[in-house]
């Protein structure tokens, strides 16, 4: 597990402090209702808080009836916000030092009734039914071996909504092209506003699951191919996005299948019985 970003609590006093210890190191920095926090000195400030702040004035107060999955949940901030609002919670993770956290501050705000933590990879929602009003997919995106197989399946599972985070490289330019290039057009490739993402082959942060840094004009391109539309993009790096079959580009779902498939029982041990 990258430890560059995540917080231990030193020097803990209270007993509720002596849990926190023992749950750490924290990625999210969660503010208890006694006021006590999981991470205060979190090297990113008050994270995710301030990302909360961007995001929460865009989603209605009242989630009474909403189901919502929550993708790559860590230790659990926006499913405890979502629940705190009224909405039915879904949070998957793979790592279950975060689930084990996020199971402990759902207690602590008794929200436990509303919010169901479970071990499971993003690639694993091709096999299930399941459907939610709103799903939030951030933090995530760049961490996988196979970002645009996770964002088709993401895709065909919600009804309402979906929040859309990835880390991206600098540049805000969109490049409008045609709908076809011809072989010899390959250089306009090269343009700074051509949808493009990187690839990390070594290390970013101190994290090495840090794989893709996508350009702002990629992520746009990527989400209208897995048949989404850009709503709005509140603040850097986060995109609104609801169902538009008529932006997707023609999957072969054959194909989709059999790669989730593949992906899921190379990755999860519980998939490689089925």
């Amino acid at each position: 597990m990258p430890t560059t970003l995540q917080t231990d609590l030193s020097e803990p006093r209270t007993p509720l402090e002596h849990e926190i210890a023992e749950l750490g190191p924290w990625f999210h920095n969660i503010h208890l209702p006694d006021g006590t926090q999981t991470a205060p000195g979190h090297p990113l400030g008050d994270f995710p808080t301030y990302k909360w702040r961007v995001i929460s004035p865009n989603l209605p107060e009242d989630m009474t009836g909403w189901t919502a999955l929550d993708i790559g949940c860590n230790a659990g901030f926006y499913s405890l916000q979502l629940a705190a609002r009224g909405a039915d919670v879904t949070g998957i993770d793979i790592n279950d030092h975060y689930l084990n956290q996020a199971r402990w501050a759902a207690e602590q705000f008794a929200l436990g009734s509303r919010i169901q933590f479970l071990h499971k990879q993003v690639y694993e929602l091709a096999f299930t039914e399941d459907s939610y009003d709103l799903i939030l997919f951030m933090g995530v995106f760049y961490h996988l071996r196979h970002p645009l197989l996770a964002l088709d399946i993401v895709s065909e599972k919600f009804e309402k909504l979906l929040v859309f985070q990835t880390l991206t490289m600098p540049g805000e330019q969109v490049f409008v092209f045609e709908d076809d290039l011809t072989i010899d057009d390959r250089l306009l490739l090269l343009h700074p506003a051509w949808p493009k993402m990187a690839f990390i082959e070594k290390s970013l942060a101190g994290d090495p699951t840090n794989w893709w840094a996508p350009n702002h004009a990629a992520v746009l391109a990527m989400l209208r191919s897995c048949g989404l539309r850009p709503l709005k993009n509140p603040g850097h790096e986060i995109y609104f996005c609801r169902r538009d079959e008529q932006c997707k580009t023609d999957v072969n779902r054959e194909e989709l299948s059999i790669a989730a498939k593949s992906v899921a029982q190379l990755n999860s041990p519980s998939m490689k019985t089925k």
